[in-house]
């Protein structure tokens, strides 16, 4: 395995936010692998208004002392179906150059349209690299079930027979859930692979857990008073709002809370806009809510200061691939996590594990939940156990890190 190198291409933004809290902490610990030398490209929006040359090259720089070669090509956005097509060419191009004057082992494609430029520049290439196939989700169901492709209509079939002759192609995959294992892949349960003998793992969306160090009652109590929320039952939420993420509900479940408990506060941590003034116009007080946009880095500090923790996305056959990242954190930071059902392999987390409660979301789903998560907040050493789940099931070094790692040897020892 010595000097053996990876392309993994990525269809978002170096800076977006997914990419520097879930890409290249990957990356990262694939990099343990010894010899292993590792490509990125990434496909950047608007990228001759966002990116100077001198920051292309400072980004390269610092990339290549963490021991990763950054590439960047354009990302383009309008007349959408054909933008796409065009990236997919101008991806596929590059691949088959990078293929023509480098050694590349194995192609790690995230989601379907990284796999498409990868299989495509491969196949009209002379080396022929294995393709690591990073499904993370169901893409065409997610963009039926969201609304945006009529179901059954001729950009879903065509998307599905895409999908079905990447997978025909691929020499490995990663899925987040055992449920989307089962789906895709249920002979792999039992023996990690597919009934072509090719390697399946599940990965789900892990976490730098040191970050959140052991749950104590003297930094909660320290950090809760450094916000002014000492007196306060603190209902904490990380993410968007919007789209998958269920505003109304998340904003009755608020008004729920409320009237159960009338001291309590929301910390809101996001980067959507308008939250405030949805809260606002609910009835909520300035003094009553915290909504801002936190650094990865200082997001620990503030779940830290709450009491529970909230995940409420749109149950459909879509999300059942899903691995939302605030869970791990949410259990790092030792809250109890109220979720509603039907979301990836949540539902068998908090029941087998009893780390939260799950709710119907309805009126009474909302005060049974809340009253079911009492029990909780009042076990004894429950952050600590909490925090114990995380590591086990979610940590960055140990789980994901190992897991991509030992894929990766499967596929070199091809």
């Amino acid at each position: 395995m010595s000097d053996s190198a990876t392309l993994y291409i990525c269809y978002f933004g170096l800076r977006k936010p997914l990419v520097q809290t879930q890409v290249l902490t990957y990356l990262r610990e694939i990099k343990k692998i010894d010899g292993l030398k590792i490509s990125l490209l990434t496909f950047e929006p608007e990228m001759s208004k966002r990116w100077t040359a001198a920051e292309i090259e400072s980004e390269k720089t610092k990339l290549a002392q963490q021991g990763i070669k950054w590439y960047c090509l354009p990302y383009h956005k309008r007349f959408s179906i054909l933008a796409t097509a065009y990236d997919v060419l101008n991806g596929a191009w590059f691949v088959r150059k990078t293929l023509a004057h480098e050694r590349v082992d194995v192609l790690h494609c995230r989601v379907h349209v990284p796999a498409l430029m990868g299989a495509l520049g491969r196949k009209f290439s002379r080396q022929k690299p294995r393709l690591l196939f990073d499904i993370r989700g169901f893409m065409p169901e997610e963009y039926t079930d969201a609304g945006v492709w009529p179901e059954g209509g001729w950009l879903y079939r065509t998307v599905k027979k895409v999908e079905k002759w990447l997978i025909g192609q691929a020499d490995g995959f990663v899925v987040l859930t055992e449920k989307a294992r089962n789906i895709l892949f249920p002979e792999s349960s039992k023996t990690g692979t597919d009934n072509f003998g090719r390697p399946v793992e599940v990965i789900p969306c892990c976490v730098d857990l040191s970050r959140f160090g052991q749950p104590n009652d003297h930094e909660r109590e320290r950090r809760r008073a450094e916000l002014g929320v000492s007196d306060r039952f603190v209902v904490s939420y990380v993410g968007s709002f919007g789209g998958w993420y269920l505003t109304d509900s998340m904003i009755d479940f608020f008004k729920t809370a409320r009237e159960q408990r009338p001291e309590t506060f929301l910390m809101i941590l996001t980067q959507s806009g308008g939250v405030a003034e949805r809260l606002k116009a609910a009835g909520f007080g300035e003094e009553d809510f915290f909504v801002g946009k936190v650094p990865p880095a200082e997001v620990p500090r503030y779940l830290a200061a709450a009491d529970v923790a909230i995940s409420f996305i749109k149950a459909c056959f879509s999300k059942l691939s899903s691995s939302p990242t605030k869970i791990p954190e949410y259990l790092g930071a030792g809250l109890p996590v109220i979720s509603n059902k039907g979301i990836g392999d949540i539902d068998e987390l908090i029941t087998k594990e009893r780390v939260g409660v799950l709710l119907d979301l309805d009126p009474h789903g909302y005060r049974a939940a809340l009253e079911e998560v009492e029990v909780l907040m009042e076990e004894k050493h429950f952050a600590e156990r909490s925090a114990d789940i995380a590591r086990n099931q979610f940590d960055l070094e140990t789980i994901g890190g190992e897991r991509y790692r030992r894929l990766y040897r499967s596929l070199l020892a091809m």
